[in-house]
């Protein structure tokens, strides 16, 4: 074989390695454009929920996932006492697991409802 020969075969061999380069970039660029538009997002979200958790407070006023509305009378590690309604002078309350609270409320918002 001449010197000729094998440059024209490893730059052959070169060009068919760039183009399955190039061939793969769109699915390298769909990936990229998915973790900052969907999964960054939602990792975000669920460090500002975590965040929310830790600063559960007695007094807070809450929404719970369910649609539960109430204030937060006793919070544990794990679970949370919510005083939904009155019946004369015993609150009726709901004992949930703190992951299903979905919001925090401003002071009053209760009474305003």
């Amino acid at each position: 074989m001449s010197a000729q020969a094998i440059s024209s075969i490893v730059l052959a061999q070169a060009a068919d390695t760039a183009s399955s380069l190039m061939s793969m970039a769109p699915i390298v660029l769909m990936f990229v454009v998915l973790y900052f538009l969907m999964i960054r997002p939602q990792m975000k979200r669920q460090k500002e929920h975590k965040a929310l958790l830790a600063a559960l407070a007695k007094g807070d006023e809450v929404i719970c996932a369910g649609g539960l509305l109430g204030k937060v009378s006793k919070v544990s590690d794990s679970y949370v006492t919510i005083e939904i309604s009155e019946h004369g002078t015993t609150p009726i309350e709901v004992v949930m697991q703190k992951a299903s609270v979905a919001t925090v409320l401003p002071k009053g918002t209760i009474k305003a409802l």
